[in-house]
């Protein structure tokens, strides 16, 4: 079919146009709605415990064994691993983009079966978790009681684990519920070491009573097979449940129907199944908990469906026991939509209201009106086929597009016009004159815009995902706008177009006075604007000059401009860590975070601070660390400089001052969810060689120190400290064997007693907790404790645990973590005010050229894919540049053509990166999209320039006056389709609250592009194609008609 066909039949154009929409429709109502699409890489999660292993022990026992099975699994990235004092093991297994997150975890599973008969006991009795998860969570929830005389945080936190959690862990999308506390309940048996001395009995002898009297058993049925008339199942209570019936349990036989029982060397209650942690909401005993998503799923779905859990079970709460969301990834998610639907209409209003001050006709203005949302509505039913979904990154894509589909609806209804203005009464036959000119052009501009993002569909890694996603839901607006610029827009033509009446003698209004003095100074710009064509004809050096400066200032630009992955955006949450001198207690952490609270609490703009007590942001698990959120109103309600994020961040420092033995570090949450924990960066400091941590932790103290005294980066930290207070357990096996005892007996005494054993497992509330056996604290409280610790022989002696061993102090690290098999410190830091992510990586690349032979920097979380990024963008341009130059070298028929519109580029790139600069932004991803787009964009005008030049050519005009004939006659067209996406992109640049830093960087480059572009470029892209069409003609020859028979 062609054009005449849809002009003919308006029906059959507007059938066309109604399906597109409906099947637009449709799409976005399957579509799901996300902050990003799955950029963050899939990750496995494995973790284990050894109770009372130290961090050593664990590395050497545990994570290496499971490392090198894990290692080399298919589609793996890197490894991160950490074991700390507490006992605890974890793994986190990160795949390469793409990689299937379920297939993932089943290897995963698998090498772990390999690895099992290599760990110990304690280990595989306690068993090892393996499941899939994003690293950043989905939401932050604290339970908390203000009723703190009868619900203790150990109450709260079982309360809400039997409630709340376990319904909540069956909700579609929720992968796991990490409890920062671990109070589960448990069975504590509190030996007293001298009364299990005194009647010559050790922790195994606990041990074994409990495995023979605290069992289940199957006594079986009574009257089976027996050909009685009735069947009696025997019934038999089996694990005990209760603190009593453990107390109950005998364990010596003293003879005369005496016996010794378990209450009588030991108490025996129901607690806490750690005490590793305390925590706190403002100022009452919490539980803070971190709900994580399952890759793939819905993140609002999943949000939305927790809410109504904890709205639903919080009904019945105890009287006293409250639950507080702080950080909520829905909450930016919808603000975000929501004001980029929002900017969406403002632009759709700013586009049309500059359509009509150019076009000066309502009838022509509505043609555009009904072909753009024809477009953008169209795109959706296209991202639900391809597996997209409505994101950050599609609906700027959407607010773009705006912008440049109005351009093929106004190319058409101008040069419609144009006809009817210059006398044409026969409105179709207009249409027809007008589209025979300008589908050339239409078709090459939608090949560009095409040709600009294929290449980046090819990318791998985050840094494509974000290319493709926004390049595609572009590209597919385009086509869809092409489609109506060949069907629709003619076929509306013909039907709201009227013939141009003569002008009339009446008095006008003001609005056609207004529009005849536009026309009147665009005419004569018009003709000052041929006049300058002219005579820059004969200033040809001039063109080579401006194209030289715009070069080179867009390459000094490019290289000042600071750089990152993604702008900082608020989240109405500020994270913060806390650090204690080494070997402080966890009731002496827990008394700083409360003196902390109490400096912030009054900070307007802050409606919680919850506080965590023995774990770190970065260092793991121990007693002198801390973290805390400071959960903010939301952005909407936070309107005036004092509670703003910079002033509210501010506000939290000068509260920390007067706490002067703890360092707290303040920072905002990951930008993208499962790219790490923090928007600052993450290295990771690898020991390649043999060196000791002492040597590695002093190394990374010392790399910490020359990053944060360059200016660039500041709160830099290592999570590898070796200072902490220890000691070295010395045991003489000479004295061992000469007592007639094993070693194994010595280190399992010491295991009862100290470091405490998880002895059996029994089910009460309809949940499993573990028995934990352990001396009481005010035996284990020094080093001389230890004389009460008594060991016994194979002969049923006893003798002092101090004649066998001793302890030396020494220090050592809290935790051990790794990083792809070596061992590391994670630095974590944030660049200082007034610089980059990009620029602080620059500072710590200059100084890791520094390091000793045994040691190497490498990247994990968002720092890694900021550098997978780094110098990628010069890749993608220049793909692109290629792939355009080749899709007009087609259009044209000739290689040399395409050069008049390649070499006009480099203006409107350098007027993006001078815009950018001018505004202070970052050169981000979202500048990056901006100014691949411009590509396409910038080419659009010089192809209507060209191609009219072109086809004036053909007809028998000289070079020179077919350039400037052409320049004239697309100066109108390409000022309108310029400015209405210049004015529309305004909603984006001034934008302020959720986002705005984003719509900041995208906005300006591509409006500050396309301006300077467009303003300069009309007067270059005419010299320009004089210039190749004189040498065309030289090589080639002259031009022929593409369409006449040969």
């Amino acid at each position: 079919m062609n054009i005449k066909t849809f002009v003919n039949r308006p029906v059959l154009a507007t059938v066309i146009s109604i399906v597109i929409s409906i099947l637009g429709i449709l799409g976005v109502t399957e579509l799901p709605i996300t902050q990003y699409p799955q950029i963050a890489p899939p990750s496995v999660v494995v973790s284990t415990e050894f109770p009372g292993a130290s961090a050593k022990t664990l590395q050497e026992s545990v994570l290496i064994p499971l490392e090198e099975e894990i290692n080399g699994v298919e589609d793996l990235d890197y490894i991160t691993s950490s074991a700390s004092n507490n006992g605890s093991v974890e793994i986190t297994c990160f795949f390469k983009q793409g990689a299937d997150p379920d297939i993932a975890t089943v290897n995963v599973q698998n090498r772990i079966t390999r690895a099992r008969p290599l760990l110990p006991e304690e280990v595989r009795n306690v068993g090892i978790t393996v499941i899939k998860q994003q690293s950043s969570p989905l939401m932050r929830v604290t339970y908390y009681t203000e009723n703190e005389e009868e619900y203790d945080a150990v109450y709260t936190q079982n309360y809400m684990n039997i409630n709340v959690i376990t319904p909540m862990l069956r909700i579609d999308g929720v992968s796991q519920v990490v409890v920062y506390g671990s109070k589960d309940y448990a069975m504590r048996i509190w030996l007293k070491p001298d009364q299990l001395a005194a009647y010559n009995l050790v922790p195994q002898d606990i041990i074994d009573a409990l495995d023979e009297q605290s069992l289940e058993s199957a006594p079986g049925t009574l009257g089976q097979n027996s050909a009685q008339a009735m069947e009696y199942v025997i019934q038999y209570k089996g694990r005990y449940k209760t603190a009593e019936e453990y107390g109950d349990i005998i364990i010596k036989n003293l003879g005369v129907n005496q016996f010794l029982r378990l209450k009588d060397v030991a108490d025996v209650e129901l607690d806490s199944f750690s005490y590793s942690s305390l925590s706190s909401n403002n100022g009452y005993p919490a539980i803070n908990t971190s709900v994580y998503q399952l890759p793939g799923s819905n993140a609002q779905q999943t949000i939305e469906q927790v809410q109504t859990l904890l709205e639903e079970k919080s009904e019945d709460f105890p009287d006293g026991l409250k639950y507080s969301i702080l950080y909520n990834v829905n909450d930016f998610l919808s603000a975000s939509i929501t004001s980029l639907i929002k900017t969406l209409i403002e632009t759709f209003i700013l586009v049309f209201l500059v359509v009509y001050i150019f076009l000066q006709d309502l009838r022509a203005t509505i043609i555009p009106a009904i072909a753009v949302p024809v477009s953008i509505i169209g795109t959706f039913f296209f991202l639900n086929v391809f597996g997209y979904s409505i994101n950050l990154l599609t609906l700027f894509a959407l607010i773009l597009a705006i912008g440049i589909v109005v351009d093929d609806a106004i190319v058409v209804v101008e040069a419609v016009k144009t006809k009817i203005d210059d006398g044409q009464t026969n409105i179709k036959r207009a249409v027809l004159d007008a589209m025979s000119e300008i589908k050339s052009a239409i078709i090459s501009t939608t090949l560009v815009m095409a040709a600009v993002f294929l290449p980046v569909t090819f990318l791998g890694g985050s840094i494509g995902i974000f290319y493709e996603q926004f390049g595609v839901t572009l590209t597919i607006a385009i086509v869809i706008s092409s489609i109506n610029a060949l069907t629709l827009s003619p076929a509306l033509c013909g039907i709201l177009l009227k013939p141009k009446k003569e002008d009339s003698e009446e008095k006008k209004n003001l609005l056609q006075r207004f529009f005849s003095k536009f026309n009147d100074g665009f005419d004569k710009t018009n003709n000052k604007y041929g006049k300058s064509v002219s005579w820059l004809e004969h200033k040809r050096w001039l063109v080579g000059l401006s194209l030289v400066v715009c070069i080179g200032g867009a390459f000094l630009i490019s290289n000042s401009l600071s750089g990152g992955f993604v702008p900082t955006e608020d989240k109405n949450i500020i994270y913060f860590d806390i650090t204690l001198p080494t070997g402080a207690s966890l009731d002496r952490t827990y008394q700083v975070t409360e003196d902390y609270y109490e400096n912030a609490k009054d900070i307007e703009g802050i409606r919680a601070i919850s506080l965590v007590s023995g774990r770190s942001f970065f260092s793991g698990l121990g007693p002198s660390y801390g973290l805390g959120f400071a959960a903010l109103d939301d952005i909407s309600e936070r309107t005036d400089d004092e509670t703003s994020i910079e002033s509210i961040l501010a506000q939290l420092k000068e509260a920390a001052k007067p706490i002067k033995d703890a360092k707290i570090v303040f920072f905002q949450p990951a930008q993208i969810p499962g790219l790490g924990r923090s928007n600052g960066y993450t290295i990771e400091l690898l020991n390649t060689g043999n060196a000791k941590l002492e040597e590695l932790s002093e190394t990374a103290s010392n790399f910490v120190k020359s990053i944060n005294s360059s200016g660039v980066t500041s709160n830099a930290k290592s999570s590898l400290n070796t200072n902490f207070p220890q000691y070295d357990l010395k045991v003489d096996v000479d004295k061992i064997k000469a007592a007639n005892l094993d070693v194994s007996t010595v280190l399992k005494a010491m295991q009862g007693y100290v470091g405490g054993i998880y002895a059996a497992n029994f089910s009460n509330f309809n949940k499993q907790f573990r028995v934990y056996v352990q001396s009481l604290p005010n035996y284990r409280k020094g080093k001389d404790d230890l004389n009460q610790i008594y060991v016994r022989n194979q002969d049923g002696n006893m003798s002092p645990i101090t004649q066998f061993v001793s302890l030396e102090k020494i220090t050592g690290p809290q935790t051990i973590s790794r990083f792809n098999l070596y061992n590391n410190a994670t630095i974590n830091g944030n660049p200082e005010s007034g610089f980059s992510s990009g620029d602080a990586l620059k500072t710590i690349q200059a100084e890791a050229e520094k390091l000793g032979a045994n040691f190497e920097i490498d990247y994990s979380g968002i720092t890694r894919e900021e550098v997978k990024a780094s110098g990628q963008l010069i890749i993608v341009f220049s793909l692109s540049l290629i792939m355009v130059y080749f899709f007009l070298a087609a259009q044209f028929e000739s290689y040399i053509m395409p050069l008049a519109i390649i070499l006009s580029l480099p203006i409107g790139i350098a007027g993006s990166f001078l815009f950018t600069w001018i505004f202070g932004l970052d050169s981000n991803i979202y500048f990056q999209i901006s100014l691949i787009m411009l590509i396409g964009l910038l080419s659009k005008n010089a192809i209507l320039i060209v191609e009219f030049g072109l086809q004036r050519r053909r007809e028998g005009i000289s070079i020179v006056e077919s350039a400037i004939d052409a320049a004239k006659a697309r100066l109108r067209p390409i000022l309108m389709t310029s400015l209405a996406f210049v004015v529309g992109m305004i909603p984006l640049i001034i934008s302020s609250g959720v986002g705005a830093n984003g719509n900041h960087s995208i906005g300006t480059g591509a409006a500050g592009g396309l301006l300077f572009g467009t303003v300069v470029g009309v007067f270059i892209i005419p010299i320009l194609y004089i210039i190749f069409e004189v040498l065309h003609e030289k090589v080639v020859g002259p031009l022929k008609d593409l369409d006449e028979e040969p």
